[in-house]
């Protein structure tokens, strides 16, 4: 398959300005694309990962891809699938998260590749420096009110209300791509489906100030689910790329729990496996649901692609901890990631009752219902059942001197944390 049939099968085209011209210009040429990236916080989350993997695609093809961090346009507001105006951040602020950003997008591209290699940009550089009157002049001249009201993103805000500062984001992101087109021959952009209005924006821009110019735009699905909430959260928030922000076992777990009805969609989305690859574990999850075959997969690839494999290895090290309770084989840090949701308790002495401190970390409710647990069986301290109602907890039962966990019945943790 050429790149283009290939994203079709992967279903990561939604729409593109001419295809059959693009195609050709792919066939015959190396092309330089682009993708913007605001810096709207201090890391990427997974929302962002589908057109910064198509980028990679690209460049695996052969073609050169720039990442544009948008250290101006973050500063005003894209008013695209946003229902309210964002709040400003300080300019330092978005200073801060561009540089981040920068770092993230680059364990995804290749800036060493000796025939392309991948850049990243940021529009501040031309923009921060552009004066109100040339603006308006070179630039907001070729835009009629008209046309920018018919877009999507703008005709959405009117009846709640859109500012002049967001209503002119489309006319910056349009000089974007017509300073790539000129200064890096960048002939293609692409970016979420939601960014259509501002790409045609960019082309007009370019068919207007360079004439009949070679230049395209192709958008990328929004990412749904099958049971319809929101692609990207989980009841703990947002999935985000900063390992500090998600950990590595809590980003295997997101991937882990994908609905039978999304994972082979998101195989084609997200990672670099086959066709042939895609296609077997499709088939076994028809065949064998049960054995999540296609969800491991998943996992497995995502973990790896963004954190590395000394992070996978260690998210299914706490995975199958946690499934199998042989909790006392993990490292502090590893329990630090696996046990980030569970209820704790800050214990500052020395030793303790097992009785007492069940009732003071309100695992039970008290000394009665403590002993009788611990008498059923019910009760496991690092992963071992504990059925002696006078066990006294010691710093022997410490992991790392940091933590000790409690199991109460079969999936009930509770960590108890020293200082």
């Amino acid at each position: 398959m050429d790149l283009l049939h290939e994203l079709e099968w992967r279903g990561l085209i939604n729409q593109v300005t001419d295809m059959e011209g693009l195609r050709q210009l792919l066939n015959e040429e190396k092309v330089t694309l682009y993708c913007g990236f605001d810096p709207t916080a201090d890391s990427l989350h997974i929302g962002s990962l589908l057109p910064i993997l198509t980028l990679r695609r690209f460049q695996l093809a052969g073609h050169r891809p720039i990442a544009l961090v948008g250290g101006a346009t973050g500063l005003i507001g894209d008013p695209s699938g946003k229902k309210s105006e964002r709040t400003l951040n300080p300019k330092e602020t978005v200073q801060q998260w561009s540089n981040r950003i920068k770092e993230q997008l680059s364990r995804f591209l290749d800036f060493d590749a000796k025939d392309n290699p991948a850049k990243i940009a940021n529009n501040y550089d031309w923009i921060g420096s552009l004066d109100v009157i040339t603006f308006l002049r070179d630039v907001g001249k070729n835009f009629g009110l008209n046309y920018m009201l018919a877009k999507e993103s703008v005709q959405s805000r009117i009846e709640t209300g859109i500012s002049f500062t967001e209503f002119s984001y489309m006319i910056l992101q349009a000089f974007d791509f017509l300073q790539l087109y000129q200064t890096e021959n960048c002939r293609l952009q692409i970016g979420g489906s939601d960014q259509w209005g501002n790409i045609t924006a960019g082309l007009e821009l370019i068919r207007k100030t360079e004439g009949e110019a070679k230049a395209f735009g192709l958008t990328i699905p929004l990412v749904t689910k099958a049971d319809g909430t929101k692609f990207g959260k989980t009841e703990s928030g947002t999935i985000w790329l900063d390992k500090e922000k998600t950990s590595p076992y809590e980003f295997y777990q997101f991937w882990i729990n994908t609905d039978d009805r999304d994972v082979i969609k998101y195989l084609k989305y997200f990672t670099f496996l086959s066709k042939d690859e895609i296609e077997e574990l499709e088939r076994k999850l028809q065949e064998a649901p049960e054995q999540r075959a296609a969800q491991k997969a998943l996992a497995e690839e995502m973990t790896k692609l963004v954190h590395g494999e000394d992070a996978l290895k260690q998210a299914i090290r706490i995975s199958e901890a946690l499934f199998s309770g042989s909790v006392s084989e993990l490292t502090a840090e590893e329990i630090e990631q696996g046990f980030k949701d569970v209820p704790s308790f800050e214990y500052e002495g020395e030793e303790v009752p097992l009785v007492e401190l069940l009732v003071m970390a309100k695992i039970v409710p008290s000394k009665r219902q403590a002993r009788e647990d611990i008498s059923n069986g019910a009760i496991y301290v690092n992963g071992d059942r504990v059925q002696d109602i006078n066990a006294v907890i010691t710093k022997e039962n410490r992991i790392e001197g940091r933590f000790t966990i409690i199991r109460r019945g079969k999936k009930k943790y509770y960590l108890i944390r020293y200082n």
